[in-house]
């Protein structure tokens, strides 16, 4: 037995480590090493000695993803590979290594626990861990971060300014229903107020770009009639202050993509990606960098479930409830496909068409997005795994493809492929009703399913659809 298995749990500034063989016994007890020179060098040496002491051994290891904190241990275990030792590393999902030690009964957790647990889960789930997996985007990812900290100041920004305006120049607010506009935030910096935008002069306003005449005179005329109870000093210094902030984070986004799309490494995948109207720079790398390889995902329901996209409910004997999104996995993937489904149902036909589509059929407009947003992964996932651009008239024929459902007789049913469906079982009312219908649509005679039922069950069911009360519930 040449196999063994290394577990890192890390933390910020050290790492615990255990080394367990093929049948999860203890080789090398879990030791501590600090996130600096030393130990590196002592994890180093240690490995050195194990090597000495078992020549033909194969060591796996994994080191739980921590946001970061694991890159200085995985990168040290990568380049002693490099060098020669026969080690393969790993990064473990935190969420796996959790449930593998819930599914162990572990009722202590401490950092010596987790580190087995690690070790053990690569054991128990070979097929799911991907070792020496390269990052093409870990040159970008931390200036991505940056980009994505910059979007969240800029929508708490938004958000503050919404509600200075409300009591400052509620008029405006009508102009910002889809973003502020420059030329929006260009009046704020010169007029905060109602009560400055009120004295401001026709000319001074038309000389802003993408200001009419029409419009400066509308301007005007709104802030004269103005209902704002907030036109002191310290309300416009605040509004200056934070239109000024918006204007300088909007111009540093700009450059932070421009430059990330330069050293972006798919960059051919981008523009493929761009070609679905509603589908910028931004969410391209986004959705790019978040779904990695494309042959990570065998199917559409895969890529769904990785980022919490699928349906879950919970199905036993006769109900089904609990139908809702998952919500698992990467906010962000969802997060981005919110921004562009609400972009492609005003300006992609395709998606529009669909949501109108779902909302004919009675869900809720938060219900229809969410379906949108599911369609437009599975689009993306095709793009991705054709190498092709968006199509939407194959997209169209496909859905009509995909409607045409092809009804099942309960002998093809390969649950039930040792005995037949059977009315006269002891089910409940809704069952039989299910396996009726199923019989009928199997173009069963309605009266080879009524020799099957008991005379009393046909007259309760028929009390029943009527709303009828039998003689002995009166």
């Amino acid at each position: 037995m040449n196999n063994f298995y290394v577990g890192g749990d890390v933390s910020k500034g050290y790492c615990d480590f255990v080394i367990i063989n093929e049948d999860k016994d203890i080789i090398e007890p879990n030791f501590q090493l600090d996130d600096n020179f030393n130990g590196h060098k002592e994890l180093e040496k240690v490995l050195n000695d194990f090597f000495t002491r078992y020549p033909n051994a194969v060591i796996y290891a994994g080191v739980e993803s921590t946001g970061g904190y694991e890159n200085n241990w995985f990168n040290l275990l990568k380049k002693l590979a490099a060098q020669g030792m026969k080690i393969f590393v790993a990064r473990a999902n935190p969420k796996g290594t959790n449930h593998n030690s819930q599914a162990e009964l572990n009722r202590t957790i401490t950092d010596k626990v987790s580190a087995q647990n690690i070790a053990e889960y690569l054991i128990n789930h070979k097929k799911k861990i991907n070792y020496d997996k390269t990052d093409l985007f870990f040159s970008v990812r931390k200036q991505w971060k940056f980009i994505r900290m910059i979007v969240k100041q800029k929508t708490q920004l938004y958000n503050q300014l919404e509600s200075l305006l409300y009591t400052a120049n509620p008029e405006l607010l009508a102009y910002s229903k889809h973003g502020y506009r420059q030329w929006l935030l260009k009046v704020l910096m010169r007029y905060p107020t109602a009560k400055h935008l009120s004295r401001a002069k026709e000319t001074a306003l038309d000389s802003i770009p993408y200001i009419s005449s029409k419009r400066a005179e509308e301007l005007i005329r709104n802030a004269k009639s103005s209902i704002a109870s907030s036109t002191d000093d310290t309300t416009a210094k605040l509004i200056k202050d934070v239109v000024e902030q918006i204007i300088h984070l909007k111009k540093m986004y700009r450059l932070q993509v421009d430059s990330v799309s330069k050293i972006f490494p798919l960059h051919d995948e981008v523009e493929m990606l761009k070609s679905f109207i509603g589908i910028d720079d931004y969410s391209a790398m986004g959705l790019l960098m978040n779904i990695g390889s494309i042959e990570n995902f065998i199917s559409t329901k895969k890529i769904a479930a990785q980022f919490g996209l699928h349906p879950i409910f919970k199905k036993s004997g006769d109900g089904t409830w609990g139908m809702h999104m998952s919500k698992q996995g990467s906010a962000e993937v969802r997060h981005i496909l919110y921004n562009v489904t609400t972009c492609a149902i005003v300006h992609n036909p395709l998606i529009r068409e669909i949501y109108e589509h779902h909302l004919k059929k009675g869900k809720k407009k938060m219900a229809a997005i969410g379906a949108c947003m599911h369609k437009i992964l599975r689009i993306v996932f095709g793009m991705l795994k054709n190498t092709e651009e968006f199509n939407p008239e194959k997209d169209r024929a496909l859905r009509e493809k995909s409607s045409v459902k092809k009804i099942k007789s309960p002998s093809e049913d390969k649950n039930r492929r040792y005995q037949p469906l059977d009315i006269k079982s002891p089910i409940s009312r809704r069952q039989a009703k299910k396996r009726k219908e199923i019989m009928l649509a199997a173009n069963l005679s309605s009266d080879e399913i009524k020799k099957e039922e008991p005379e009393e069950s046909q007259s309760r069911l028929f009390r029943d659809k009527y709303g009828i009360r039998s003689s002995s519930s009166l």
